[in-house]
């Protein structure tokens, strides 16, 4: 009998892991790939963070948390011979001064007293030449920007838990969840033969692969496929190679973002646009990016730095957002009658792997404390009327 058994180890599961081997729990971690696997949403050498958030300013608080969390991971990984897991670099979101990506900065800056500064676009142009915004731009810069490693944070993750006692089962499918009266039992596919755990509680961060474990609770999830792009520019190399994260929304809602130049699985400077893709599903999802998905990069990329439309090509692949209609998170405890003893959280993609670390908290503390939610009503699962019929209320 496991203290808790959690399904998926990626981004959150991983989080959810370190935090509650690190309380004492006997816990198991259950992930149907290899750790750190590029078949989901947790691989691609980078991920934003940034604590302006035009998402929406309640998000901030978590972020806050998360950045303590994210400093004390780093250290730890440096300290166990890593090259480090957050890197600050400050961020630059330029777009008209009534898009999403302008008001919001600022709305979640001006509310929570955070770092930031409006720049001129002389300033602008100066100080990051790389970057052409246009002349009806405004441009905002979040001191408090950077990005992490998605795959060695996850590898972190695990070994610390691992450091603390946790056991991973890697290449092990899980084939249901069943609610018992003392806990959970999981019955699972290991190496070609049938096994069942069980546990008091279970912690289900399996991405796209919910709606398969706890599709009658009916959280409203789409996965749609998603790029990500990575170029060598001719020109300002010193400037990407030095430069910051960057966002830049055209005013229709149509967000296109990067990283400076990393050396890392795939050198170069990785672009990607958000939220832009087709459906999809985890089994069906195609792989291979076509020229023509090239060169409509370019053409986004036009907008807003020549030298990235006309970088040489280096790589693309392919990831997957896993969302909710509202984009917000659903983190919370299984409100179904008999259910008590499964946590979920899932519909992270597109903004979520920045929070891991106090997600895993919060995943953690739901385990231990036997509440039915985080205490953030976006973050309720209860919100979704289809949920609310699944658990009779």
């Amino acid at each position: 009998m496991w203290d808790a058994v959690v399904v998926g180890v990626g981004a959150m599961g991983s989080a959810a892991l370190d935090h509650l081997a690190r309380r004492g729990h006997r816990v198991l971690g259950l992930e149907q790939f290899t750790l750190a696997h590029a078949l989901g949403s947790s691989h691609g050498g980078s991920r934003m963070i940034h604590q302006s958030y035009f998402e929406h300013p309640d998000y901030v608080p978590v972020l806050r948390r998360a950045y303590e969390l994210w400093d004390d991971l780093d250290a730890w990984q440096r300290g166990h011979g890593g090259n480090g897991l957050f890197f600050r670099t400050g961020g630059v979101s330029f777009g008209p001064a009534s898009s999403a990506i302008i008001t919001g900065s600022l709305l979640a800056a001006r509310d929570h007293g955070l770092p930031y500064s409006t720049l001129s676009l002389a300033d602008a142009r100066r100080r990051f030449p790389q970057f052409s915004p246009a002349d009806t731009d405004t441009v905002f810069h979040d001191d408090t920007a950077g990005f992490v490693i998605p795959e060695e944070t996850i590898t972190a993750q695990v070994a610390r838990a691992q450091e603390h006692g946790a056991e991973v089962w890697e290449n092990t499918e899980v084939v249901s969840i069943t609610p018992t009266a003392g806990g959970v039992t999981v019955d699972v596919s290991r190496d070609g033969r049938s096994t069942t755990v069980t546990a008091r509680k279970a912690v289900v961060t399996a991405g796209a692969w919910t709606p398969r474990l706890l599709g009658q609770l009916n959280v409203p999830l789409t996965v749609e496929r998603q790029l990500m792009y990575w170029l060598r520019p001719a020109v300002f190399e010193a400037e990407f190679r030095d430069g910051p994260v960057f966002i830049h929304d055209n005013g229709t809602g149509e967000h296109i973002y990067g990283f400076p130049w990393l050396e890392g699985e795939v050198p170069g400077v990785k672009v990607a646009a958000h939220h832009n893709g087709l459906p999809t599903s985890p089994d069906t999802l195609d792989r291979t990016v076509s020229p023509a998905e090239v060169a409509a990069l370019r053409a986004r990329l036009a907008l807003i730095s020549p030298a990235l439309a006309d970088a040489e090509f280096i790589d693309a692949k392919a990831c997957m957002y896993t969302s909710t209609p509202d984009k917000n998170f659903v983190i919370g405890r299984d409100p179904r009658a008999g259910h008590e003893n499964v946590v979920l959280a899932c519909g992270f993609s597109g903004h979520g792997f920045k929070f891991a670390p106090a997600v895993g908290e919060l995943l953690a503390d739901l385990v231990e404390s036997g509440s039915l939610s985080t205490g953030v009503p976006m973050f309720d699962p209860l919100r979704f009327p289809g949920v609310q019929v699944a658990a009779g209320r």
